[in-house]
């Protein structure tokens, strides 16, 4: 599993969330506490904003520990929104292209997690794609192909919308395939340069961990797979099934389900409550 961090706030130097803190980024690459691999050393990645709608991209297969030029980078380099992770392989060769956070025009995105049994659903998935969003893949990922599922379906104009959408396209091909023998766990955290959307979703209910602080040092907000400070009370666990909305007013949560559903997969599909999805797939 990867461990990953964003913020928004003030503008600060990127080592102030990836670097300095006691429990940071860095510190989670090699000795993660919630994840199933205390070592996340296939890569990794920064996206920032700053004077343009599109954000900058530094991505190296090195582990995070051992680029000598991450440290000076996340030094110099300042921003009021970011996202950062560190990549454990699971699905998609140690690469560039596969580290994440993903971008597509002004959005960037980042997953934790993983699409259980995702050869065997694989082609259905890229087959929901219309040309423009599978010509911008570059990578052999679950992840960034669940990025592209997402702006087919909206996220540009509709977050949460297209978040029930590709989530019940996601389960609906894993029902078609009985592809049951691994869970669909999706903890993603995604932005368009003035907000950062965040939620937790499965159906075994063990999405990966991710807290959300209100209350930085320095007025900011994050969210990070792991307390950034160690355990403690300005860190609180998000809960599953909800979509956290950043911005600068505040934050605001929102429920992923539609009484008790996700939304239609397709036009006339009936929708599957999650607890039967959930019921049907691995303990």
């Amino acid at each position: 599993m990867c461990r990953l961090a964003a913020y928004l706030g003030t503008e600060i130097p990127l080592e102030n969330i990836i670097a300095k803190p006691r429990h940071s980024l860095l510190v989670q690459s090699l000795d993660a506490q919630e994840a199933k691999l205390r070592v996340n050393g296939d890569g990794f990645g920064i996206a920032w904003y700053g004077h343009l709608p599109e954000p900058g991209l530094f991505k190296d297969v090195l582990p995070a520990w051992a680029d000598t030029n991450l440290r000076s980078i996340c030094r110099l380099v300042r921003s009021p929104l970011f996202l950062a992770h560190v990549r454990a392989a699971t699905t998609g060769a140690t690469s560039r292209d596969n580290c994440h956070p993903f971008t597509y025009g002004s959005w960037s995105f980042m997953h934790n997690g993983g699409i259980g049994d995702f050869p065997l659903i694989r082609r259905d998935m890229e087959l929901l794609i219309p040309d423009p969003y599978y010509g911008a893949r570059r990578g052999t990922t679950d992840s960034e192909l669940f990025f592209h599922l997402l702006l087919t379906n909206g996220l540009e104009t509709d977050p949460l919308q297209a978040l029930r959408i590709s989530i019940a396209q996601v389960l609906e091909l894993v029902d078609r395939h009985r592809a049951t023998e691994k869970p669909v766990r999706l903890t993603c955290v995604f932005s368009e340069g003035t907000r950062i959307f965040a939620f937790r979703y499965s159906n075994d209910g063990q999405a990966p961990s991710l807290y959300r602080s209100d209350n930085l040092d320095h007025g900011g907000r994050a969210v990070a797979s792991e307390p950034l400070e160690g355990q403690c009370a300005r860190w609180k666990p998000l809960l599953e099934n909800m979509l956290l909305e950043i911005s600068a007013e505040g934050t605001i949560e929102l429920p992923l389900l539609a009484d008790g559903a996700l939304a239609d997969p397709a036009p006339g599909a009936a929708a599957v409550p999650v607890q039967e999805r959930a019921a049907a797939g691995p303990a």
